[in-house]
C-alpha cells in the first residue's frame, strides 16, 4: 500500500470524491485504485468560496513501486502500536481506583486486562441511572448532589460534546481510540481531525467498558464514596469508604485517584490528610450561543448550504493589555447548555452535543483566565472563588436553578435584557433575563466585553446583538493540582494522582492517557 497526504476534494464531493482526487494526483485510472482507506479527514475553509476536505490515506495502487520511484507516493507503514507493557497471571494485590471519569475508567480498564484485578469506587450512579437523576433535574426536580452531571459512572465528560481533540502527542492516544471505538464509539473518530462521540453514543460506551471490568473481576462500586485515605508509615494503607449508610475500609497498598475537578470535598480531605497540594491556573466565565446555521455561514460561506460538511465550530483567543486572557472553550456545535451544578444553591452552566450536533445552536464556553497569583497561591480559596460565583448565579436566577442570561448586545451597553432574541437559550431548566455586570466581578466582565470585539473580527457574528449570554461556567478545569514525582504522590507513597481533577489533564482524551500512566506506575509499584 501506498500513502498518499494533502488529497483535496470539494465540499460538494465529500468522500465520494477521494479516489477520483487521488487519481488525478498519481497520475493512474480510477479502476487502478483498489482497497482506500483513510488516515485523517479535516476541512479547509479557509477560502470560503472553495472549501474542501483535505485527505491522507493509504490505498492499494496497481503499479506502486513504480510511483514511490517518481515521489508521487511514499509507502505506507504501520506507525508504532501502544501496548500496555505488564501481564500478570495473578493480581499480586488488588489497587483500589477512585473515580470512574476517563482517567479512572482507563486505568482500571488496562490494569484489569493485564491481570490486576482492581476494586472501581464511584460515588455517583451507572449511567443508566445517572441520566435519570439529570433529566429529572433538568426538568425542575430536585438536584441529587451524588449523582449530576459532575458525579456518575463517566464522568463529567458523560454529558458534554464527548470531544477526543488534545493538545498532547502521546503514543497512547490510537489505543485510547481503538479502545473506544471496540466499545461503541464512531469509526470516524479513528480519522477525523477534530473527532467526537456525542452524549448519546459515550454513555453506550461507559456501559460497555463497565460490563468489561466486570468481566474480568473487577469489584466496580456505584454509590460509594472515598471519606478518607488511610496511611501506615505514611504510605497509603487503604481507603475509607462510605456505602449505604455505612463506612468501611478497603485494605490496599496502591490508590489511583481520579477524582474529576469537582470532587471539592475530596480535596478537602486530602489537604487535612497531609496530601500536597498546590494552585493552578483555571479559568471562569459564560456560555455564549448562537444559532448554529449563523456559524455555519461564517465560518463556510455558501459552502453551508452544501449538507456535506459538518456543523462547524470555532476556536478563539484574545490576549489582553492586563496579562488575562480571554478564550472559547469546549465549544458544542448543534448542542445545549446544560444545567451542571453538583452542590446546593449554586448554577453552574456546561455545554453538551450528541453526535449528529443536529441542534439548532452552537454554544461554547466564553472563559477568562485566573491564576493562582489571584488567591495568593491557595487552592482551596479558589475553589471558594468558584463557589462564590456559583452561588451568585444562583441567586441572580430566582434561587430555583435557572441561570442568569444576557444578550450580547445588552451586555456590550451594560442595560439588563428583558428576553431572547432570534437565539433561544437550550439551558434547562430556563433562564432568567438581567444584566450580568450586576452580578458578577468586574474583572470578567470588563475582559468579555473587550475580547468580544476582537472575536467579532475573526468570526462575523460573534458580538452579534442577540448571540446569548449564559452564566456561570466554573467548571472548565480544575483550580487544584495534587503534586505527584513519576506519577506518585510526592507527599503519600501509594497515592497516583490522576486525571483533570488531580490537575494533569484537560478533556477526555488526555484524562485517559493519564490514567494509563498511572496504570502503569501501580504495575511498577506492585511487581
Amino acid at each position: 500500500m501506498i500513502k498518499l497526504s494533502n488529497i483535496s476534494v470539494p465540499a460538494e464531493q465529500g468522500d465520494s470524491g477521494l479516489v477520483h482526487a487521488a487519481a488525478e494526483i498519481l497520475g493512474v485510472g480510477e479502476r487502478e485504485i483498489g482497497q482506500v482507506r483513510i488516515l485523517r479527514r479535516s476541512v479547509d475553509a479557509r477560502h470560503k468560496s472553495g472549501v474542501r476536505f483535505i485527505y491522507t490515506a493509504a490505498m492499494e495502487v496497481r503499479g506502486e513501486e513504480k510511483l514511490i520511484d517518481d515521489g508521487k507516493a511514499v509507502p505506507y507503514e504501520e506507525g508504532e502500536h501502544y501496548v500496555f507493557p505488564y501481564c500478570f497471571s495473578s493480581s499480586p494485590e488488588r489497587p483500589v481506583v477512585i473515580g470512574l471519569g476517563p482517567a479512572g475508567m482507563f486505568a482500571a480498564l488496562c490494569l484489569a486486562e493485564a491481570g490486576v484485578k482492581c476494586t472501581v469506587i464511584e460515588r455517583g450512579r451507572r449511567v443508566e441511572e445517572r441520566t435519570e437523576d439529570v433529566r429529572r433535574f433538568w426538568n425542575g426536580g430536585a438536584l441529587d448532589t451524588e449523582s449530576n452531571v459532575q458525579f456518575g459512572e463517566g464522568g463529567a465528560g458523560t454529558f458534554s460534546d464527548g470531544k477526543l481533540t488534545t493538545g498532547i502527542n502521546d503514543i497512547r492516544i490510537p489505543f485510547v481510540l481503538e479502545k473506544l471505538v471496540s466499545f461503541g464509539a464512531p469509526e470516524d473518530i479513528l480519522y477525523l481531525a477534530k473527532p467526537h462521540i456525542g452524549t448519546d453514543r459515550l454513555k453506550t460506551v461507559v456501559a460497555s467498558v463497565r460490563k468489561r471490568l466486570l468481566e474480568l473481576g473487577c469489584d466496580v462500586r456505584f454509590g460509594c464514596r472515598a471519606e478518607d485515605i488511610t496511611t501506615e508509615n505514611g504510605a497509603v494503607s487503604g481507603v475509607l469508604v462510605s456505602e449505604g449508610g455505612e463506612v468501611s475500609r478497603i485494605c490496599t497498598k496502591a490508590v489511583i485517584l481520579a477524582p474529576g475537578n469537582s470532587s471539592r470535598d475530596t480535596f478537602e480531605m486530602l489537604k487535612r490528610r497531609g496530601v500536597a497540594l498546590s494552585a493552578k491556573s483555571f479559568a471562569v466565565g459564560f456560555r455564549i450561543e448562537h444559532r448554529q446555521r449563523d456559524v455555519d455561514l461564517a465560518q463556510y460561506g455558501q459552502a453551508a448550504t452544501l449538507g456535506t460538511l459538518p456543523a462547524s465550530d470555532y476556536k478563539l483567543a484574545v490576549h489582553l493589555p492586563d496579562g488575562r486572557s480571554v478564550y472559547t472553550f469546549c465549544v458544542c456545535p448543534g448542542g445545549s447548555v446544560v444545567a451542571a451544578a453538583s452542590e446546593r444553591q449554586g448554577v453552574v452552566t456546561n455545554g453538551m452535543s450528541e453526535y449528529a450536533r443536529a441542534g439548532e445552536n452552537c454554544n461554547g464556553g466564553l472563559l477568562v483566565s485566573v491564576t493562582p497569583e489571584d488567591f495568593g497561591g491557595d487552592p482551596m480559596r479558589a475553589v471558594e472563588f468558584q463557589r462564590e460565583l456559583e452561588a451568585a448565579a444562583f441567586y441572580a436566577g430566582g434561587e430555583d436553578y435557572r441561570a442568569p442570561a444576557q444578550l450580547v448586545g445588552d451586555f456590550l451597553r451594560k442595560i439588563p435584557s428583558e428576553r431572547a432574541g432570534r437565539v433561544r437559550p437550550t439551558y434547562r431548566p430556563g433562564v432568567r433575563f438581567c444584566n450580568l455586570w450586576d452580578e458578577f466581578p468586574d474583572f470578567i466582565c470588563e475582559s468579555v466585553a473587550e475580547a468580544l470585539p476582537q472575536m467579532e473580527r475573526k468570526i462575523r457574528g460573534f458580538a452579534a446583538d442577540d448571540a446569548l449570554l449564559t452564566a456561570i461556567e466554573t467548571r472548565s478545569s480544575s483550580p487544584v493540582r495534587i503534586d505527584r514525582l513519576n506519577g506518585e504522590s510526592v507527599s503519600t507513597p501509594g497515592l497516583f494522582p490522576c486525571g483533570e481533577g488531580a490537575g494533569y489533564a484537560g478533556g477526555i482524551m488526555s484524562a485517559a492517557v493519564d490514567g494509563i500512566k498511572a496504570a502503569e506506575r501501580v504495575c511498577l509499584k506492585i511487581m
